[in-house]
């Protein structure tokens, strides 16, 4: 890192390096009194997307022939984009930064997952861990209380950050990151975590939840509270920090988020320089000379120097070292094109059907290091009156629809070329991707005919006719043909000869492409028309020996060479090793990339170091060319001594508004820029605004330069649509009229016209990134990266920018190849300085920096980066990058502002929904009934009685009457061992099994109360086993009923790791039991008596258990019967956990209840044998059965592609008429989607999958039954819901999300939509929290504390008004009712009830509320590696946590996905982005994510993330 320069030793440095060029040149800057003069050691990219250093391991960076000075590009004369006046402008800018650095949380690595990382990541385990008790959460609100003052201001946390902070941003987060040399900023963000924690959890117990927060943790996480130096939250807390930074203004952009639409609502800034200048004139370039005797054609000028001057040479071409391989003379390019036109015509197909006719398409397809071949290819075709069309890259898609707009179904090429080509395995050669079908021919000599005597080609006048085709890859990527005419190629070559003053017999060395541009232009097509003899240096020469066009030019005396900024670099490079060049020869040095605006530099510096060598300065000549257009202007060469043109010193402040302004404040932020000469002889120039219609600009605005020439191309081969926008555009003045009938062509490049007509350029559109309407140049970007020092970090020329589209705007991302000796720090401190040089210099937020791995970005044919691939692989998440820094939170300032939520009364709410019409929002299950028999209500008034009388029917319940006999053993054992008291709570650890019913009700028949309990993993102990400990704890259990295995795990040394095992309460094994009966069964005295506790954790983490009666059971059991139409001969099958909720209810109580059969699957089985449920259904042709999401999800992922083999093994699902699928979330309807088509072919109903829903106050209130119509799906605006709104919409709307019903509701059971805050009743189709009221709903909380305030609030609650006196209990979830046009069973219309959400679980951000799973299914799309999300916030910052289901490299392309996606989708920032294993996020036993365990695990850093991204 440079240190701050001071002033006096910068006018110095700059004395020194301004010293050589004083005396020669001096600069003018447009007419303008200011004189600043630019000098640099280098330029920056010519092109950056060709012209890259191939600094890379693959790629070694230029030698001199001598040896010994290889691989010199990385070193510290690295200069070939460097301007120092730009570093020094970005050191400058880097300095104002320093002074308030801030310590940017480093991203987090695993380090297998990446080698090169040398950063220590393993935490060591932090034992300290606050106690459970509400004291500790008084303890720590207290001192959240005391430290609250202290956190209010930012400049507090700032100020502290800029103390305690070491002297790089990076070093400082790794320090946070290990327990030792806590900083005070550390130790603050570490009590801050803590408190966090213990606010959040006081508050939540004290108004949601139901019990205070007792922890349980379910799957692969350890339960441990979150330790108080936890490393994840002090970089949180530093992440905090560096947004608090006092941000720039937001941009004029705002979008109001109003009911219907996000509006875009642009506000002028009055600050804005605007063009003043006059209209522009169209520029004449001087008239074309009238030379007497012009050939007709180009293949005229060939034929006559084949006959008059066949000895002289017209192409020599190099072999890979620099030394000359062959010269091919005017005599044989002459005779060899006429053989290969003869041969295309004449030998290919037979007399009556050639394969070729005139005016056929024909592919070029030769490599770079052959151009002889090439030459005789290109000639032959124009001979032979067919159009060349050369190629590049054999096999790409792109070339694939080029060649198919351009109807090519011939292609040339050379036997060694053809050799290379991949083959099929009988020898053909591959049908390439999206390629027309092919037809190869062997161009080399030996395969070509000799043309009989009396043959000769047909040369006729130039006309309007297509010569060639020249390839031109957009923006985008897709490749198109620029056609250029006979008379179009013959005009350019006598404007370039007039502008070149080209002369017969001279040499020219070209070491440019020969295939298309100026390569094509100067070294193939002008050079023959004059008799030139071109020296061919192609790129692999190049790259071996950076040297050679020096050399050729010294040893051949060339007068001209066509090179581009990348040659001059190199050569500059390799020089000292070449003491004896001399290049007083050249009379004109072409810069083929002059136009770009750091090409300047490129020029100054090798005129620097060349001038010894006889260079002279008036030589170099820039020129700006465009596929389309050609040669656009060049620079003609100098008389001896004569002043350089002006050079443009202009603001890049200016620039980005599209308006010159000479730099005059900040040098920080200037851009000099050198002209490119005239317009060309017989062209008219405009300059017109680039966006909208073809306006002319002022002359003091920037604008694309369109120019009308008969020496241009005519069209896109082809394409008509495309063409018409670009070459017949007819400029309009101001009023939008035209300014005359003739078509110009518009050239892709940006500029103004200067003095004397000068042309300059200071872009290119493909170039051209457009944020918040400010334009900006990807090369100047390039060109400040580059100046931030990347020497250690990453490869010069290696670089790409691009913008991509995100939430409304361009956002840009620049993507670099690291070296691989580069650490994690020295390349997280360099992304953190192109941040801050980008924002100072170019005034624009960068959205996302990623370093890849060396040579691992697509290259172009030449060594190039192709941006468009680079762009596709970020977007499709194909990039790999080893680093990436993502800035959404500074970039994207065009967010609507966060809502302010205003205070609505009950009564207006009521007044609402009057005025409007609608009706209340509630609906209603059918009547439960009255029932008649006497018998029958004493009979089933309690369940224990149920089973005594279903087991004294004997006939056929012989099932009934082992489970009654063995709950009677199990009684006799409670009253012989336990020495318990009626209504005392015993626990039942059993795996799924009759063992477990049976305890069930021999807990009932004791008159105790059951707990059901899942039993801990014997290989998962340290996580399982604080619940089952957490349980016992809770429910003051007074003994525990369990089988022998379980009871030694309980008593095991493992377990003995997790829990104290000295404590547990009383264990009895019901493996060997008395016989004998016990001498009574307790009766309860009346059914409203406690018949069981249902324990549960919920989705937020909160253990709680509720309270069942015995008239509770009961009716909610005939509840289900109603519905289901359970009768004694029915057989059920069930594949759910038997625990709680409604699992519970189906295995251990409906089928006593009911008498009918079920078939009792255990879900754990089927990860034995996966088909056991499916096979089970088909087997005994069950009707009815109940799953749950996670069985459904391990059938549709593991047996999804083994249908067939189930069909050939029988399975058949037509008999299934309802399939059930138990819950307490919102139907997974992408998921009930996929199980219903992907087993259709089985015989499944596309309408047997229905949800059903519950919650914890009351275990069922909606169940598919069988008379009730189909379950609706409604599509909901997601905007509206964010707004507690409901906005039906059509399928397939934009933002719209598919809602299905939750099943039917239950005979009994009635329930109302209310807004949770004014508990006021919301009209019909209005989102509010679902309140039930119904005979089987529990009747409160269990809990340790007897909080009463809680149980009035959840179960015992009243309307603010409507109906005062009825009794409600609140799910916690958020729903709506809709009438719908369907009929029920009684004949009325059917209200659907939709559920949405958990309350708990929404997520508050920017005055919004959010639904995890919304943002987790856009997550899930975001990669194909994505197999599961959860999201959850932490201080107010979205943490996206992903499992990585690929590879271990695919980590960080997941990164600016997830954050693009939610941005789009939701409007949100991400914060953190999380990478972890499959399998990390817990779930619970009904499949449903335990977000808050995983917050806690992830601020404990106990995830073992695979990488953690920090979004700044």
């Amino acid at each position: 890192m440079l240190g701050d320069i001071t002033q006096k030793g910068y006018e110095k440095k700059r004395a020194k390096l301004l010293g050589p060029f004083l005396p020669q040149i001096t600069s003018v800057v447009l007419a303008l009194p200011d004189i600043q003069q630019q000098a640099s050691s280098g330029p920056s990219s010519g092109e950056p997307s060709r012209d890259c250093s191939p600094a890379s391991p693959e790629a070694p960076g230029p030698s001199s022939s001598s040896g010994g000075r290889r691989n010199r590009s990385g070193g510290t004369r690295d200069d070939r984009y460097r301007s120092d006046i730009h570093t020094e402008a970005v050191q400058a800018a880097l300095a104002k930064h320093k002074e308030e650095k801030m310590a940017l949380p480093m991203p987090t690595k695993r380090r297998s997952a990446f080698v090169q990382s040398p950063a220590e990541d393993c935490t060591p385990p932090d034992t300290s861990s606050a106690s459970e008790d509400e004291g500790s959460l008084r303890r720590q609100a207290a001192l959240s209380a005391v430290l609250a003052q202290s956190l209010q201001s930012p400049d507090y946390w700032i100020n502290r950050s800029v103390q305690s902070s070491s002297s790089t941003s990076s070093s400082t987060s790794s320090t946070l990151s290990h327990g030792e040399n806590k900083t005070p900023t550390s130790a603050l963000a570490d009590i801050l975590a803590s408190t966090r924690i213990g606010a959040t959890h006081t508050h939540s117990a004290n108004t949601h939840t139901h019990t205070q927060p007792a922890r349980a943790w379910v799957r692969h996480t350890p339960y441990k509270r979150v330790p108080v130096n936890s490393r994840v939250s002090t970089k949180i807390q530093q992440l905090l920090n560096t947004l608090k930074r006092p941000k720039r203004p937001p941009l004029s952009d705002f979008f109001l988020d109003d009911s219907e639409e996000i509006v875009e609502v642009p506000q002028p800034d009055p600050n804005t320089p605007r063009p003043e200048g006059r209209q522009i004139i169209p520029v004449k370039g001087e008239p074309l000379g009238v030379v007497s005797n012009w050939p007709p054609a180009l293949q005229a000028a060939l034929a006559r120097w084949g006959a008059s001057q066949a000895k002289s040479p017209a192409l020599t071409t190099l072999d890979v070292t620099g030394k000359p391989l062959y010269t091919l003379t005017y005599g044989k390019l002459w005779s060899r094109s006429l053989k290969l036109a003869y041969t295309l015509l004449n030998k290919l197909g037979t007399k009556n059907e050639p394969v070729l006719r005139p005016g056929d398409r024909v592919a070029l397809v030769y490599p770079n290091t052959d151009p002889a071949m090439f030459w005789v290819a290109f000639y032959g075709c124009l001979l032979a009156e067919v159009i060349p069309v050369p190629i590049e890259d054999a096999g790409s898609l792109q070339i694939g629809f080029l060649l198919g707009s351009c109807g090519v179904g011939l292609a040339l090429t050379s036997e060694i070329c053809l050799k290379g080509l991949p083959k099929t395995p009988q020898g053909e050669i591959m049908q390439f991707k999206g390629w027309p079908r092919m037809k190869w021919v062997v161009t080399d000599t030996k395969y070509l005919t000799k043309p009989s005597k009396d043959w000769q080609p047909h040369i006729p006048t130039a006309n309007t006719d297509t010569a060639y085709i020249e390839y031109k890859a957009s923006k985008e990527g897709t490749v198109m043909g620029v056609a250029v005419s006979k008379i179009a190629l013959l005009t350019h070559c006598q404007a370039l000869t007039q502008a070149c003053n080209y002369c017969e017999g001279e040499t020219l060395v070209n070491v440019l492409d020969c295939k298309k541009d100026m390569g094509l232009w100067h070294g193939v097509l002008t050079s023959v028309m004059n008799r030139i003899h071109t020296i061919t240096v192609p790129y692999a020469v190049m790259k071996a020996c950076p040297m050679s066009w020096v050399q050729r030019v010294h040893i051949h005396k060339a007068r001209v060479a066509v090179v581009k900024c990348r040659d001059l670099h190199w050569a500059m490079m390799a020089h000292r090793d070449q003491r004896d060049t001399n290049l007083s020869s050249i009379r004109m040095l072409i810069v083929a990339d002059g136009a770009n605006p750091w090409s300047v530099s490129s020029c100054d510096a090798f005129l620097n170091v060349f001038q010894s060598h006889g260079l002279k300065p008036e030589v170099i000549c820039p020129c700006a060319s465009s596929p389309e257009a050609l040669t656009v202007a060049i620079r003609r060469p100098g008389a001896r001594g004569t002043a350089l043109p002006a050079r443009a010193i202009l603001s890049m402040g200016g620039l980005s508004h599209g308006v010159i302004r000479v730099n005059t404040e900040d040098k920080n932020s200037a851009l000099t820029v050198q002209d490119v000469g005239h317009v060309m002889p017989g062209a008219l120039m405009c300059i017109v605004k680039p966006d909208g219609p073809p306006q002319l600009c002022k002359t003091d605005e920037i604008g694309e330069i369109v120019l009308n020439s008969r020496a241009g191309g005519t069209l896109y081969y082809g394409l008509p649509g495309v063409t018409k926008n670009t070459f017949e555009v007819i400029p309009v003045n101001q009023t939008g009229a035209p300014i005359g009938d003739i078509p110009f062509t518009r050239t892709g490049l940006l500029g103004f016209v200067g003095p004397g007509s000068l042309v300059f350029v200071v872009g290119k559109n493909e170039g051209l990134l457009t944020v918040s309407g400010r334009r900006h140049n990807a090369d100047d970007l390039v060109a400040t990266a580059l100046a931030v020092e990347p020497v250690k970090t990453v490869y010069r020329g290696r670089i790409a920018v691009f913008s991509v589209t995100v939430f409304y705007d361009e956002r840009i991302v620049i993507v670099a190849e690291q070296r691989p000796d580069a650490s994690e720090e020295d390349s997280f401190q360099w992304m953190s300085r192109v941040l801050q040089a980008i924002d100072s210099i170019h005034q624009v937020g960068l959205y996302c920096l990623a370093l890849v791995p060396a040579n691992t970005l697509p290259k172009t044919p030449l060594g190039g980066i192709h941006i468009s691939e680079t762009k596709q692989n970020f977007l499709e998440g194909n990039l790999h990058p080893c680093n990436i820094l993502l800035c959404p939170h500074t970039c994207v300032t065009n967010l609507p502002k966060p809502r302010q939520k205003q205070p609505v009364g009950p009564a207006s709410i009521m007044v609402g929904n009057l005025v409007a019409g609608n009706r209340m929002s509630q609906a209603a299950g059918r009547e439960l009934g009255v029932v008649e028999e006497e018998g029958l209500v004493r009979k089933h008034q309690f369940l224990s009685e149920a089973l005594q009388w279903r087991a004294q029917m004997s006939l056929t319940t012989s099932v009934l009457q082992g489970l009654h006999k063995r709950a009677e053993k199990i009684t006799s054992a409670l009253m012989e061992r336990g020495g318990l008291n009626t209504g005392d709570n015993v626990v039942l650890l059993y795996p799924p099994g009759i063992d477990l019913i049976a305890a069930f009700y021999g807990c009932l028949y004791a008159g105790l109360i059951p707990v059901t309990v899942r039993p801990p993993h014997p290989q998962n102990l340290a996580a399982t086993l604080p619940t089952v400990r957490m349980i016992i704890d809770v429910s003051k259990a007074a003994c525990i009923l369990t089988t022998q295995p379980l009871m030694r795990i309980l008593r095991s040394r493992e377990a003995a790791a997790s829990v104290n095992v000295k404590t547990w309460p009383t264990i009895i094994d019901t493996d060997d039991l008395p016989r004998r009966r016990p001498p009574q069964l307790y009766k309860p005295p009346t059914a409203e008596m406690l018949a069981y506790l249902d324990f549960s954790v919920s989705t937020t983490g909160m253990l709680t258990g509720v309270k069942m009666s015995h008239s509770a059971v009961s009716t909610l059991c005939r509840s289900i019967k109603l519905q289901c139409e359970l009768y004694s001969s029915r057989q059920i099958a069930i594949c759910l956990d038997p625990y709680c909720g409604l699992g519970f209810v189906q295995w251990c109580l409906s089928s006593v209840y009911s008498g009918h059969q079920s078939i009792l699957i255990p879900p754990m089985e089927l990860e034995l044998s996966l088909p056991l449920w499916l096979s089970t259904l088909s087997q005994y042709k069950i009707r009815d059965t109940f799953c749950s999401y996670s069985v459904m999800e391990l059938c549709t992922k593991g047996l999804g592609t083994q249908t067939d083999s189930l069909k050939a093994r029988g399975v058949n699902l037509s008999c299934v008429r309802s399939c059930v699928v138990i819950a307490e979330e919102r139907p997974r309807l992408a998921l009930t989607q996929s199980f219903s088509k992907l087993f259709k072919d089985l015989g499944l109903s596309p309408r047997a999958v229905s949800t059903a829903f519950g919650s914890r106050v009351n275990l069922a209130i909606c169940l598919q039954g069988t008379a009730g119509p189909d379950p609706s799906t409604v599509y909901v605006d997601m905007k509206s819901l964010r707004h507690d709104r409901v906005r039906l919409v059509e399928r397939g709307a934009p933002q719209s999300l598919p809602l299905m019903e939750s099943g039917t509701i239950l005979p009994g059971v009635k329930v109302i939509i209310v807004n949770p805050e004014t508990r006021g009743p919301l009209g019909d189709s209005h989102l509010g929290e679902i309140w039930v009221q119904s005979p089987h709903s529990s009747s409160g909380y269990y809990t340790i504390y007897g909080e009463e305030s809680l149980q009035a609030d959840h179960f015992n609650t009243r309307l603010s008004f409507g109906e005062p006196h009825t009794l409600w209990a609140r799910t916690g979830y958020l729903g709506f009712v809709k009438r719908t046009e369907l009929l029920g069973s009684t004949g009325d219309r059917h209200d659907a009830l939709f559920v949405v959400g958990q309350l708990d679980e929404t997520l508050e951000l920017r005055g919004l509320r959010y639904h995890p799973i919304d943002i987790e299914t856009s997550v899930s799309r975001a990669h194909r590696s994505i197999a599961e999300s959860a999201v959850f916030t932490w201080t107010n910052l979205l943490v996206v946590v992903a499992e990585l289901a690929g590879s271990e490299q695919e980590a960080l392309d997941l990164v600016p996905l997830v954050t693009n996606v939610v941005l789009e989708e939701h409007h949100l920032i991400v914060g953190v982005v999380v990478v972890v294993d499959p399998g990390v996020i817990p779930i619970n036993s009904r499949g449903e994510k335990q977000r808050m365990h995983l917050r806690d695990s992830f601020l404990a850093d106990q995830l073992d993330p695979i990488y953690v991204a920090y979004n700044m």
